[in-house]
């Protein structure tokens, strides 16, 4: 084993910035050739973002490669509130936060049956921001997760036909959220509010592939659930001046999947991948906050409590692939995400209804390195939710939400 090529692919999966923010909360955007192909991509050959499209498939490298890429997600949106009447009372649209989901691989070959890869990648992300002054402001106004999971993982090929992988993950998630507090009694803003924190936690996952024959391949990837239980800063800005402060506790439940993959080989250029995923959102049942000192204002009650209920959904994908030549392919993507969010449930952190995606590729490599590029444009649909009882409208309906798609890629062979 060449030890400075380890080492370095190890620093670059470990160490490379990983920002990452989007519209919505699950993150599928892990390379340019995934953004490209709408995510359908369990079954690349030589790619090193197998190990967090699907670790069985890094049985398909040769060798030793690294990859970086960096995915721009820009989201834009429109909401109105309502009172208990269903008289309109404001409109207006969030502040353009841009986000960025960075992606660090390194796979290697350690022998004709047995492959090491590790990833550095955001499986779930979000960002979202609203005017301070606005009534959508009482349910948030500022609101960002940002994680990285790192997987180590082992992959082994038993023959022809099976490949299979498993391996642990290293979840981090930063959590900031800000809002303005409204007294429902008083009926007016009482102050700011920002929560602040961060926590690592343990999962673990596994993959297998079956080829048919040189065309038919299946592949199924289980992710395991992940809880967190995050200590953070809770700050409050009375409108009457000062600061106060309170250590805040909270558990977080982020939520298992399984993917299910096909490929299907027309010929040497062209191929076609299916892909259907299944996250187990009702694990996100609520988004609870305790405080150290929750009488100090008179304000805040112990307990900052938001139920959230979200259902079980599916995500649904199709990618194309085609070779123009030995160093130029093109690829095109489609997905189709359910909407998991019910009514009594939403809220302006993730303002999410169903999502389309529509994207497109290109790619061009040589025997030592790869760069490709991808374009997306994501339809996140209509989502009505509820107001709580500590905001200042009843009702809200996030409309004509969108967001744009960049990315690219760079893969080195050693």
């Amino acid at each position: 084993m060449n030890k400075n090529f380890l080492a370095l692919g190890l620093a670059a999966a470990l160490l490379a910035p990983q920002v990452a923010g989007a519209e919505g909360f699950a993150i599928n955007e892990w390379s340019a050739e995934g953004v490209a192909m709408g995510g359908a991509r369990m079954f690349a050959e030589d790619d090193a973002a197998n190990v967090a499209y699907n670790p069985a498939s890094i049985t398909k490298v040769k060798g030793e490669v690294m990859k970086s890429s960096y995915t721009y997600l820009s989201p834009h949106g429109n909401y109105k509130l309502y009172d208990g009447a269903g008289k309109e009372i404001e409109d207006g649209k969030n502040v353009v936060h841009a986000g960025w989901a960075v992606g660090s691989y390194y796979v290697r070959q350690i022998n004709d049956k047995e492959w090491f890869g590790i990833g550095a990648f955001p499986r779930f992300a979000m960002v979202s921001e609203f005017e301070r002054a606005s009534k959508a402001s009482t349910n948030a106004f500022f609101s960002k997760l940002n994680g990285v999971s790192v997987t180590p993982t082992y992959a082994h090929k038993f023959d022809k036909k099976w490949s299979a992988a498993v391996g642990a993950e290293i979840n981090y998630v930063g959590l900031e959220l800000q809002k303005n507090y409204y007294h429902p009694v008083a009926q007016m803003n009482v102050g700011a509010t920002q929560t602040e924190g961060e926590s690592y936690a343990l999962g673990w996952n596994a993959a297998a592939n079956y080829a048919f024959d040189d065309k038919n391949e299946i592949g199924v990837v289980y992710r395991s659930r992940i809880t967190h239980s995050l200590e953070a800063d809770f700050k409050m800005y009375p409108a009457s001046g000062g600061k106060i402060t309170a250590d805040a506790y909270g558990v977080v439940t982020l939520p298992d999947s399984w993917d299910i993959g096909y490929n299907h080989k027309f010929d040497k250029k062209t191929r076609l991948e299916l892909k259907a995923t299944r996250t187990n959102w009702s694990t996100y049942d609520a988004l609870n906050i305790s405080l150290s000192n929750p009488s100090v204002t008179g304000v805040l009650p112990s307990n900052v409590d938001s139920a959230k209920n979200w259902s079980n959904g599916w995500r649904y994908a199709i990618g194309l692939e085609h070779n123009f030549s030995d160093k130029y392919a093109a690829m095109a993507g489609f997905a189709f995400d359910e909407a998991s969010i019910p009514y009594n449930g939403g809220d302006f952190m993730v303002p999410t209804g169903l999502r389309r995606t529509y994207s497109i590729g290109a790619r061009y490599n040589d025997k030592k390195q790869t760069v490709a590029v991808a374009l997306g444009w994501m339809d996140v649909g209509n989502l009505d939710f509820a107001g709580h009882a500590t905001d200042a409208y009843k009702s809200a309906h996030a409309y004509d939400s969108f967001t744009k798609i960049a990315s690219i890629s760079y893969q080195r062979k050693f």
